[in-house]
């Protein structure tokens, strides 16, 4: 069970998606609050940010990951720092699988976005100071290394969803995790940096 926090000062935002994530199994809606500030760190795994333009960001080292939605890039790059544990964004007129899909992405730790966009704001997150081997097979999470190995098997996002019983919308977050860690943009380049650190068994 994903433990979340719904951060907006818009009541009406935050009862939409409480409403929203409350009809998933899998994820608990364990608060809402109008800022970082106020998430209450003991119970919460996930805070979807909804409001980026009006939040303060916290400065001391949080133990949770935040999933922001909005359009504003910029507002993201200057939020995000070392202190984030997780993070994603997504557009505020995401689907709804989109969403929940995102929100589980994060709470697995993922870096969750557009491959480009995410690949654009992960180096200010201070998570990836070093290009050696070791570090980065340190980074990439068990999920991550079946996704890899699938992919370096031809399969496309629906099979690989198929074979790991995930949503297809999830399968494009790990690749786009992927993406940033392995510091590329399409799956060739994936495989061959994958069998070039020697994540991918021939």
């Amino acid at each position: 069970m994903i433990r979340v926090t719904i951060v907006s000062p818009n009541s009406a935002l935050r009862i939409g998606l409480r409403e929203l994530l409350g009809r998933q199994p899998d994820i608990k809606v364990v608060g809402e609050t109008v800022d970082l500030e106020s998430v209450n760190e003991m119970e919460t795994e996930v805070a979807v940010l909804a409001s980026v333009s009006s939040a303060r960001f916290i400065n001391r080292k949080s133990n949770f990951a935040i999933l922001f939605l909005t359009d504003d890039v910029e507002s993201v790059r200057g939020m995000l720092n070392s202190n984030t544990q997780a993070w994603g964004i997504l557009s505020p007129d995401a689907t709804e699988d989109e969403l929940t899909a995102a929100v589980r992405a994060v709470g697995e730790g993922l870096w969750v976005g557009a491959p480009g966009l995410v690949q654009s704001l992960i180096r200010l997150s201070g998570r990836r100071e070093s290009s050696s081997e070791e570090s980065l097979v340190e980074q990439l999470t068990a999920r991550e290394m079946e996704v890899i190995q699938l992919m370096a098997q031809g399969l496309a996002n629906k099979q690989i969803a198929l074979s790991l019983s995930i949503s297809e919308h999830t399968v494009k977050f790990h690749l786009s995790s992927l993406y940033a860690k392995l510091g590329i943009s399409s799956r060739t380049e994936a495989v061959k940096r994958g069998i070039e650190l020697g994540l991918i068994s021939l």
